[in-house]
């Protein structure tokens, strides 16, 4: 069982899989040139100081996204990443 949220949701260490966005046009664009594409393996690396902006880990790759951007891009939770979490 999977548990849907966004990359905004997550915290640190926590991996998940990218399972849709709610973005479209130059947003979409931005995301698919990051190689942020649907079934991508994302990990959270960490937060800014501010919580803004996010550092990911993508294809071997460090990305920063904006807050704002991060809640435009789906992302499904294995049940113990979730598990994990709900202990934080």
């Amino acid at each position: 069982m999977t548990v849907s949220k966004t990359i905004a949701d997550l915290v640190p260490d926590d991996t998940a899989v990218i399972s849709g966005f709610s973005a479209e046009g130059a947003h979409l664009r931005r995301f698919r040139e990051m190689g942020l594409m649907k079934g991508t393996t994302i990990k959270v690396i960490r937060f800014a100081p501010l919580g803004d902006p996010i550092e990911i880990a993508v294809r071997g790759s460090l990305l920063s996204i904006r807050g704002e951007e991060a809640t435009l891009i789906n992302v499904d939770m294995t049940e113990e990443a979730a598990d994990k979490q709900s202990t934080v």
